[in-house]
């Protein structure tokens, strides 16, 4: 029996049952149909469309100003690229904090318009309520707390979260708040372990580590930071796992290299007329170098 044959379309339930067993969770951020064609069918079990997608792609300098549309296409492709995996779409920044209404009808667009299968939404506390009306509308959230990129920048940057009694407390509120708004799992970016390790044991949805240590119910990481993709900056939490820039360069070298000395194409490369179709042409267009 062929392996897609023996695979199931992964569910909620699934993830659940994988939480209840011990069985790791294994998400990830992609923004390309080829990353999810691969990643697809390679057993990932969440396919997590990215805002992130927008700066490694198209070049925004954080996920701020990354827009609805740019997801949207990035959500698409997704989708044309995945079979199994839950697909996820994360929400971009005032796509879903303005009010219960803009939250359900942009969640509602990604469902209707990429066939997304789920949100993610970055936040606290305060945004509980807009991503109620999200979940009351019959679409799934991961809340995401922690360091959520979309605040960070206005915050002063990008530090560890719960790294102190108080603040640990408040992200324990946070995640609570969102298992109250009906979100079906929380991402932990890059708090504590111990933040991130006392909620896996305490809340009732599965909990998802990203620079959060490996005690959580599984793992999210950026595909980009697997092949250092995203010179600018390594976070530490990410694991290089290939590093494609210098086979990218060398590549790209050899490639100018070979267009100018004219080695590239060569013949291999190169299609060619029979010789009395190119001598009728000749003679058609008086190109003296080949009638001679």
């Amino acid at each position: 029996m062929a392996e897609s044959a023996k695979r199931k379309k992964i569910t909620i339930n699934q993830l659940n049952r994988k939480m209840r067993e011990g069985e790791q969770i294994v998400q990830m951020a992609i923004y390309d149909y080829r990353s999810a064609v691969i990643a697809d069918r390679l057993g990932i079990d969440i396919l997590c469309v990215s805002d992130t997608g927008g700066m490694i792609l198209f070049g925004h300098k954080s996920t701020v100003t990354v827009t609805f549309d740019e997801v949207m296409m990035m959500a698409k492709a997704i989708d044309r690229g995945s079979r199994y995996g839950l697909r996820m779409v994360d929400m971009p920044y005032w796509s879903f904090h303005v009010s219960p209404d803009q939250a359900v009808e942009n969640a509602g667009r990604f469902v209707h318009e990429a066939n997304a299968e789920v949100m993610k939404c970055e936040g606290n506390q305060h945004h509980a309520k807009n991503i109620e009306a999200i979940v009351k509308a019959g679409i799934p959230v991961q809340g995401h707390i922690g360091i959520t990129p979309m605040r960070m920048p206005q915050l002063g940057g990008f530090f560890a979260q719960g790294k102190t009694a108080d603040r640990a407390k408040e992200l324990v509120d946070d995640a609570w708040a969102m298992v109250d708004a009906g979100c079906f799992s929380i991402l932990c970016e890059v708090t504590s372990e111990e933040v991130c390790q006392y909620l896996t044991e305490t809340l009732p949805v599965p909990v998802i580590s990203l620079g959060a240590g490996n005690k959580a119910d599984g793992v999210h990481i950026i595909t980009s930071d697997l092949f250092n993709l995203y010179e600018e900056h390594v976070p530490r939490h990410s694991k290089i796992y290939t590093d494609l820039i210098p086979i990218m360069e060398d590549v790209f070298i050899r490639y100018r290299d070979e267009v100018k000395s004219r080695d590239y194409p060569g013949p291999e490369h190169t299609i060619y007329m029979k010789p009395e179709e190119l001598r009728k042409f000749a003679e058609e267009v008086n190109w003296e170098s080949k009638l001679d």
